[in-house]
């Protein structure tokens, strides 16, 4: 007891040092460097390695972790040291700050996963650990430094080996996604992808494009936002959108597996070691959903545009049509809209991450006016391919006379479905039916699932009503045939007369 007890001091103490980083504006270096100079030097920048003081591991899917070669800006035979292959694509992965010095863990992990989607890559690891080390406020200055050199770098290589542009992938993580913005800006030409993982909020929030991670970057700018709880100029990962699309995981302000609890017992039982795991759980979880993305390609995500979150949790924004959805992580489609599209999905907290999307509407009738609020609820679902059950729901409202949208997610892919029951949980001890017995009257649930695409109708098993009471007897509802039949002959009449619309918007 007495361990989790310093663990819950070292730790407080730990986000104060933390937050008092953050509230800082960023603070100028004892280099002098901006982009109106960049404009009156012209291109003279570019050629001079001199001041490059990043460095550029060249890693192996033998030796993900080691920093066995490096590619050094101006000397042409590192390249063929490293045994670049100028075949096939390159991954530049950026790490951000870092209160160790060090290279996290993550850094070998992804490494490992490029390797594993696409065996014959490059993968280069950008090192600025040392101005990455610094008190936040000069680290985040220093990204304007960094991605000045990465610019360099990547200027050098390609010229050096004529390589395309357009098989160059930018990686960056919290602040090192700003530094692959502001490379992406100062290359002579856009590469082709730049991936912001949960790109820093603090010191960014209200920059300008030029100091911060935009569209403008690249030719695609996809972004993961997992840490962006708080107000914006304290959130630890940006809040407004800086991508051609920007995906918002379970909301992007808090990631399941990440709470206090979880953490402290993992403090408690593996060491004060991994304390900051605290603060980097949810920011961090924005790699590891990538890394899923690269290595679980048979459970892969779907993000749906959505314009609030709100929105997306009461279901109604499951709609795959005119790229209102897309994959998550690296298969994204690439999209480019005038404006950055947000997009929100759920995910299990661990890896896959993957769950399936259902809207659940349904019209509660009552011969009392009864009303309700946050209700416990368990939901199971029976498909063709198996089932879920017991899924727990709270329901915000439950009101008589009104009809109910909400998402409800699952880790299994259950197939098609045939059956759903409710249950209405007891939410007090003295909740029991003979002291309570108001029960809801329910006709039909409607349900669309997104990642299939389908809209299914459930009618009452037994008569007209299925009858939900609290504490009572789950109300059983099964797919209703005959409205599907219906709605089956609506939409054959509808292509016999004008045609596919889903396919029409697509071209």
């Amino acid at each position: 007891m007495g361990r989790v007890r310093s663990a819950c001091l070292i730790s407080w103490m730990f986000f104060v040092c933390i937050s008092s980083g953050l509230e800082t504006t960023i603070e100028p270096t004892t280099e002098s460097f901006t982009f109106s100079n960049i404009m009156e030097n012209g291109t003279e920048w570019m050629t001079d390695l001199s001041d490059i003081e990043s460095k550029f591991s060249f890693r192996t899917s033998e030796e993900p972790e080691d920093d066995l070669c490096y590619i050094v800006p101006g000397e042409p035979q590192s390249i063929k040291d490293c045994n670049f292959n100028q075949e096939t694509k390159t991954f530049i992965v950026i790490h951000g700050w870092t209160v160790t010095g060090m290279f996290e863990s993550w850094v070998p992990k992804l490494v490992t996963a490029l390797f594993e989607r696409e065996p014959t890559a490059n993968v280069i690891v950008v090192d600025w650990l040392s101005r990455a080390q610094q008190h936040y406020p000069t680290s985040a200055a220093y990204t304007k430094l960094v991605g000045r050199d990465v610019a360099k770098f990547v200027n050098w290589f390609q010229a050096e080996i004529d390589y395309p542009w357009e098989k160059l992938h930018l990686l960056g993580y919290s602040l090192g996604a700003h530094v692959a913005g502001i490379a992406g800006l100062l290359t002579k030409h856009k590469v082709n992808r730049i991936t912001g993982m949960d790109p820093a909020g603090p010191s960014f929030e209200y920059a300008d494009a030029q100091s911060t991670l935009s569209p403008d970057d690249a030719l695609f700018v996809d972004v993961l936002h997992t840490n962006t709880r708080g107000s914006p100029d304290r959130s630890i990962g940006i809040q407004r959108p800086v991508g051609h699309i920007d995906i918002y995981p379970n909301g992007g302000t808090f990631q399941p597996g990440c709470d206090l609890q979880n953490t402290m017992m993992m403090v408690a039982t593996t060491g004060l070691r991994n304390m900051d795991q605290i603060v980097k759980c949810s920011h961090e979880r924005s790699i590891h959903l990538f890394i899923d993305s690269l290595v679980n390609q048979d459970h892969q995500s779907m993000a749906y545009r959505c314009s609030s979150k709100d929105s997306f949790n009461k279901g109604m924004c499951l709609s795959c049509r005119k790229n209102r959805c897309n994959k998550v992580g690296y298969g994204v489609n690439k999209v480019r809209t005038r404006r950055s599209s947000k997009m929100y999905m759920k995910t299990r907290d661990m890896m896959p991450f993957k769950v399936f999307h259902y809207q659940v509407k349904v019209h509660f009738f009552s011969k009392a006016k009864l009303n309700y609020n946050d209700q416990p609820m368990k939901i199971s679902l029976y498909g063709f391919h198996g089932e879920k059950e017991n899924i727990p729901y709270v329901m915000p409202a439950l009101n008589s006379n009104t009809t109910t949208s909400f998402l409800l997610t699952t880790d299994a892919d259950i197939g098609e479905l045939l059956m759903v029951k409710l249950i209405w949980e007891k939410d007090t001890l003295i909740s029991w039916p003979w002291w309570n017995s108001d029960t809801f009257h329910i006709r039909k649930l409607r349900i669309k699932s997104g990642e299939r695409q389908s809209k299914v109708i459930f009618s009452a098993k037994e008569g007209e009503f299925s009858y939900l009471s609290r504490g009572g007897e789950p109300a059983i509802f099964v797919k209703d045939k005959e409205a599907q039949s219906s709605r089956k002959n609506q939409r054959l009449h509808k292509l016999k007369m004008h045609g596919s619309s889903f396919k029409q918007s697509t071209k």
